[in-house]
């Protein structure tokens, strides 16, 4: 579908990070110059200077609160982080227009996600399960999404005037989630193996042995050039990936399984998010350099 085959929505944001800010430099001016956003920072003067540069360069306008930021929209963004996600949908529930769609794009367990639903549907608004599935850059509103809920096709007509790509996975809340939290087990848990391998081949000056050898068993990979992105990763992102993978634990634990290596690599990225290092250059070795110098 086209944008021509359904007009453009006025679309809401509840939390302006970094994913919001990239679907709305991609949609353009002409979108984003209709949207409004509501981000809690800007009720803390020392962190308010983040989510109004990302506004600003984006061409969204940042509301005073939710009130402001949901009024008439057909369409809200719901993009905190994974911890906050059903207290947003608690504060934000009362302000939502009669059938407005409430696109959850939080990385939440399917529980959490159920638990938000009921709030926006006993509120009149239409829940939709949104997994974001790859990094927002380079794609920005492009990257793919999975959608879920019992309205997913009108979520997806929707996202499709906006020119994104959602595809539904399945009419239960739930569905789209679980795909992204069982996925971040590999994923986010190989950025954390980085870190506990590497760290450890560094610290002891081994990492040249250790790197060729992960390159002999596996020459597919670039294992200096992953394992520096794999640390840049858990450097500027580590606190928001150790929150996704604390409902990632939970989701082991409504499918009745175990979860260890979720749990321990929530802790890895915590830590090294924790640090506050600015990512630097491309190099393994100054990246682990500065992780070391500061575990």
């Amino acid at each position: 579908m086209s944008k021509q085959d359904h007009p453009a929505p006025r679309v809401g944001f509840i939390g302006f990070g970094e994913a919001a800010e990239a679907f709305a430099t991609g949609w353009g001016p002409e979108i984003a110059g209709q949207a409004r956003a509501y981000d809690e920072k800007g009720d803390d003067a020392a962190a308010a200077a983040l989510p109004r540069a990302r506004a600003e360069r984006s061409g969204v306008t940042l509301a005073a609160d939710r009130q402001a930021a949901l009024a008439g929209a057909e369409a809200v963004f719901c993009l905190v982080t994974a911890d906050r996600a059903v207290l947003a949908a608690e504060q934000a529930a009362a302000c939502l227009a009669p059938g407005a769609l409430w696109l959850d794009g939080n990385s939440c367990s399917p529980g959490a996600k159920r638990r938000a639903a009921a709030i926006i549907e006993a509120a009149g608004g239409r829940y939709v399960d949104v997994a974001i599935m790859a990094p927002v850059y380079p794609k920005l509103h492009r990257t793919p999404l999975l959608i879920a809920g019992p309205h997913a096709e009108a979520a997806g007509a929707l996202l499709a005037a906006l020119g994104m790509e959602a595809k539904p996975v399945g009419e239960t809340v739930g569905e789209a989630s679980a795909n992204k939290m069982i996925r971040s087990v590999m994923i986010k848990g190989m950025e954390a193996l980085t870190a506990e391998c590497l760290l450890a081949a560094r610290r002891a000056g081994i990492e040249d042995r250790v790197l060729a050898s992960l390159q002999a068993s596996n020459p597919a990979i670039d294992w200096p050039k992953q394992a520096a992105y794999n640390l840049e990763r858990m450097m500027v992102h580590g606190k928001r990936r150790a929150a996704e993978m604390r409902e990632v634990a939970e989701t082991l634990r409504e499918l009745g399984l175990p979860d260890g290596l979720a749990s321990a690599t929530a802790d890895w990225q915590q830590r090294i998010g924790d640090l506050g290092l600015e990512a630097g250059e491309e190099n393994f070795a100054a990246r682990a350099d500065a992780i070391l110098g500061r575990l």
